[in-house]
């Protein structure tokens, strides 16, 4: 399917959620995609071959979301799949990486052994807002010596600056549409 296509075809199968979680958000809500098994096929296929052009080796998903995505890529693509997850939600030894975001902190975690050393790491979530957590999602890999590859999502959000953060920091950007608030 053509980007514009690809990309008009997704955004009128998203559901906007006005005013949520605070007034004034438009919270962009991608289970609907989930819930419809032609868009999440056509979307999983969208990242999978994007994904052939990078040559992955791994694909890593950021908790929660990411993680369905991500699933469904991995077993696409017949790649490892390896989860960012909140501070204390694995089991084995872990690296972390502390970021700051616009109301505070989070850290996140990967296995130790998540990927190995030199291994091409794509990082799948569903939406690009400010990039924090990406980044730092980033740095754990780097951390336990992959090279990180890009970031794939569904949905950029160029108003909050995430892509544009994301590049400037070395990170090609894949996404399949992008919403602005007017939207």
């Amino acid at each position: 399917m053509e980007t514009d296509a690809l990309s008009s075809y997704l955004k009128k199968r998203i559901r906007t959620v006005k005013h949520w979680p605070i007034d004034g958000v438009n919270f962009r809500d991608v289970t609907t995609l989930f819930n419809d098994p032609e868009a999440f096929r056509v979307m999983i296929e969208a990242f999978a071959m994007d994904c052939t052009q990078l040559e992955v080796d791994v694909i890593a998903a950021i908790d929660a979301r990411g993680f369905i995505i991500g699933g469904a890529l991995s077993y696409q693509l017949h790649k490892p799949f390896a989860l960012v997850r909140k501070k204390g939600k694995l089991p084995y030894q872990t690296v972390e990486e502390s970021y700051t975001l616009e109301y505070g902190s989070a850290t996140i975690e990967i296995n130790a052994d998540a990927c190995e050393k030199g291994q091409r790491v794509l990082l799948v979530d569903d939406l690009i807002a400010t990039g924090g957590t990406l980044i730092a999602a980033a740095k754990l890999f780097r951390k336990i010596g992959a090279e990180v590859v890009g970031v794939a999502a569904i949905i950029d959000l160029p108003e909050l600056g995430g892509s544009e953060k994301l590049r400037g920091a070395g990170l090609p950007v894949h996404t399949l549409c992008a919403f602005n608030e007017e939207e």
